[in-house]
């Protein structure tokens, strides 16, 4: 299973930017989907998830800016990032808990995109 991350990019504080991830290859389910990031110095905080039945979560600091959503015939999720400040310049990651054989056997199994950075200059 690969994650393909895209959509990130530099604007002003008050800009907006769409990220985008999909997930190819085997697998019988997504579970999880969600967006972390990790600005300098930091460690990786998770920004916002959504459950299969679309029920959304996302951090304190980006409630009422931020939209996750999910396409479940496209594998894809994404990130809608309004009102958008200096402090929410990071590297964006997609990740996704999924339901796949491996070695033999089912389970869930968390996965990683590539990473995408998002520069909001003031």
């Amino acid at each position: 299973v690969q994650l393909q991350a895209s959509g990130g990019g530099s604007v002003q504080t008050g800009g907006s930017l769409r990220l985008s991830c999909a997930a190819s290859g085997s697998f019988a389910n997504i579970n999880v989907m969600g967006w972390y990031r990790q600005r300098p110095g930091n460690e990786r905080e998770l920004v916002a998830s959504i459950t299969v039945t679309n029920i959304a979560q996302y951090a304190d600091s980006v409630k009422g800016r931020f939209t996750v959503s999910r396409d479940r015939a496209k594998n894809t999720v994404y990130l809608e990032m309004n009102s958008l400040k200096p402090e929410d310049t990071a590297v964006y990651y997609c990740n996704m808990d999924v339901l796949m054989e491996r070695g033999g056997r089912w389970g869930n199994f968390v996965h990683w995109g590539q990473g995408t950075q998002v520069t909001v200059s003031s």
